[in-house]
């Protein structure tokens, strides 16, 4: 390599890590460790020096590394029949749905050489410039995208039923779907899925979209007490709020994966609306409400204990997870208040009913008529003040108190899409030391005047500062994602606390209005009495 060319590379070349002999990880990298070039977002091991000897870097053409996140959704979708990578679980293989891996390949094929350096127009956004491609992005204009999509979708989970006897039974749902979207078959139709289809959707989804920044909303969490009464037939009251509790977060579970326009293009998410029998989903243990919560906590652990941390330019994503962070624990705070709130108003019903039947048999055994009559009166009021406490205890809770549960779950899938931001700084971090301790390798073997490993030294140059520029975009590419994200996802909570909240006290408001009328109507026989 001519001093020209070395000095037109380390343009580039990020500021020197610190010595180099306190990071053992990345030495071994640089000695030739199999880990060179591992996809760190889907955990394959796929060495890009194997695939250099198939694919020769060629820059004579002005070719560019390929762009991770272009074709993601340009791929024909599989035949539901008999798809080629379909596990019995009812996911994707790795192997035919590793993008990342497929842009490795074809950045080995067209990476940057030292011989031909791209113009600062091609090479990619510099930490200079990435500043501009994450620039913030307003309600407006997030507004203007969506006024496009004028389309009609409503679905609805209903009529759940239960299948099968003993232990072996489960719950099966009927999901309709009313639209004019053309991807579809039909305008109206409806199939029935099982909870641990809802299970194997959400673990499809989060294995082709988490990667890139999106929220994937969770579904409801696992319950074996609730499940396990509804198997042995005990038909009470818990039970039946079990099931009507399930059925309606499963139905906003799925409003909310089919409003988000990235994720209502999946194939999947078409598929578990259309298709009539799905592969049962069997890989969803970790997905029950104490699993999903240890997964993003270890997720949490895993990124705090990163050694290199983001040393933003820009403070809003450090803003936001700060706000994301404490509205959490807030949210959590109240949901613990609101479950308190439920129980007292289910015991104001118990203690209501015990106090109508109490004054009920006093009016039978009262010899003067008027006051017998009051105290029947006064039973018959307390005993429909027994139904509006019920009423309102269902309310505050599956109004109020399942919002909140869901948004707390939401709040961690945002809290997701931070962590593999992070990631992907990380790796992008890692492959550009990586890079500085190849091209001081080169530098040893000049003045060392080896030349036979010189050459293979420039081919890994060469390679990983393809990588590098790879992994730069990939990390511009999720930032603007996250961004983008986190905009829509609090557009979509104002809305629907608002409609929530609306519904809810308009809701108390008629309880209390119905009240007074109880009450009123009783005064008249209060005051008749002699």
């Amino acid at each position: 390599m001519s001093q020209t060319d070395m000095a037109a590379n380390s343009q580039r070349n990020p500021p020197p890590f610190p010595g180099s002999e306190d990071q053992d990880p990345l030495s071994e990298m640089a000695d030739g460790d199999s880990d060179e070039g591992e996809d760190i977002f889907v955990g394959n091991r796929n060495p890009v020096a194997t695939r250099t000897e198939s694919f020769q870097p060629n820059t004579a053409n002005g070719e560019e590394p390929a762009d991770l996140f272009s074709e993601e959704d340009s791929g024909p979708a599989r035949s539901s029949n008999s798809p080629p990578g379909y596990k019995s679980s009812g996911v994707h293989s790795d192997d035919d749905s590793d993008l990342f891996a497929e842009a490795s390949m074809e950045l080995a094929g067209g990476g940057p050489s030292t011989a031909a350096k791209p113009s600062e127009a091609e090479a990619g956004p510099s930490p200079t410039t990435r500043k501009s491609t994450t620039q913030p992005m307003s309600m407006e204009q997030l507004e203007e995208d969506e006024v496009k999509d004028n389309f009609e979708l409503d679905v609805a989970v209903t009529n759940p039923e239960k299948i099968g006897d003993g232990m072996n039974a489960y719950m099966a749902y009927k999901v309709s779907t009313v639209t004019t979207l053309p991807m579809f078959r039909n305008r109206t139709f409806s199939v029935w899925r099982r909870f641990s289809d809802f299970l194997g959707l959400y673990e499809k989804l989060s294995l082709k979209h988490s990667l890139n920044g999106c929220i994937i909303p969770p579904p409801p969490e696992k319950s074996v007490v609730g499940m396990t009464k509804v198997k042995v037939g005990k038909e009470d009251s818990s039970s039946a709020d079990f099931v009507e509790r399930r059925r309606a977060a499963l139905e906003r579970y799925l409003q909310r994966v089919v409003s988000h326009p990235s994720l209502l293009q999946d194939p999947d998410v078409r598929e578990f609306l259309e298709r009539d029998e799905l592969p049962r989903a069997v890989s969803t243990q970790a997905l029950s409400g104490a699993g999903f919560l240890k997964m993003i906590n270890k997720a949490s652990d895993a990124v705090n204990k990163m050694t290199i941390k983001i040393n933003e330019s820009d403070t809003w994503f450090d803003d936001k997870l700060q706000e994301v962070e404490s509205e959490e624990l807030q949210l959590r705070k109240l949901h613990t208040v609101v479950e308190s709130l439920v129980n007292h108003r289910k015991e104001l019903c118990g203690n209501t009913a015990v106090f109508a039947k109490s004054i009920a048999m006093l009016g039978t055994s009262e010899d003067n008529t008027a006051l017998s009559r009051a105290l029947s009166q006064l039973a018959e009021v307390e005993d429909k003040m027994e139904a509006l406490h019920q009423a309102q205890a269902a309310s505050d809770f599956f109004i109020f108190a399942e919002l909140l549960a869901d948004y707390i779950r939401l709040l961690g899938a945002v809290r997701g899409c931070f962590e593999q931001r992070m990631k992907a700084w990380q790796r992008w971090q890692e492959s550009q030391s990586t890079l500085q301790k190849k091209r001081e390798a080169e530098a040893k073997l000049l003045w060392a005047n080896k030349p036979d490993k010189l050459q293979q030294a420039k081919e890994e140059i060469t390679e990983w500062e393809g990588k590098v520029t790879q992994y730069e975009r990939d990390f511009d590419r999720i930032s603007v994602t996250v961004r983008k994200e986190v905009l829509r996802f609090e557009k979509e909570k104002s809305k629907d606390f608002k409609s929530q909240l609306v519904k809810y006290l308009e809701s108390f408001l008629q309880s209390q209005q119905r009240l007074i009328k109880f009450w009123e109507a009783f005064l008249p026989e209060a005051k008749a009495i002699a």
